[in-house]
């Protein structure tokens, strides 16, 4: 089993960075997103991989599992939803603003701006 997660945690963080590499805006967040995955499955793995032991201690139980990493997990996985969303957000604005989703840096910020208007159809004569 730990096996199984250890390869599924390095295909991800590898698929990731792979994607965070990429030049368009909508693959790095998906990298992103990979990486958040990998980093929770980690995390949750961090709390001993058992089957059908309880979280917390009871009077005659020897075997439980961590409840904190299970926590965390729950908690970072609320988090990084709401920031991906934050974030498409923030792409799809630039990318209506600029006409363009590349994630390099504009030589000059009045080009984009004419050819935002330009696309736009208020260009200026």
């Amino acid at each position: 089993m730990e096996l199984l997660v250890a390869t599924a945690v390095g295909a991800l963080t590898a698929a990731g960075i792979y994607m965070i590499l990429r030049l368009r805006t909508f693959p790095v967040i998906i990298g992103t997103s990979l990486i958040s995955y990998a980093v929770n499955i980690f995390l949750f793995a961090s709390g001993r991989l058992m089957l059908d032991a309880p979280p917390i201690l009871r009077e005659g139980v020897e075997i439980y599992t961590d409840p904190l990493p299970q926590a965390l997990v729950l908690t970072a996985i609320v988090i990084s939803f709401g920031m991906t969303a934050v974030v498409v957000m923030m792409a799809v604005g630039s990318y209506l603003s600029a006409g363009d989703d590349m994630v390099n840096e504009p030589a000059d910020l009045a080009e984009v701006q004419h050819a935002a208007s330009a696309k736009r159809g208020g260009g200026q004569a």
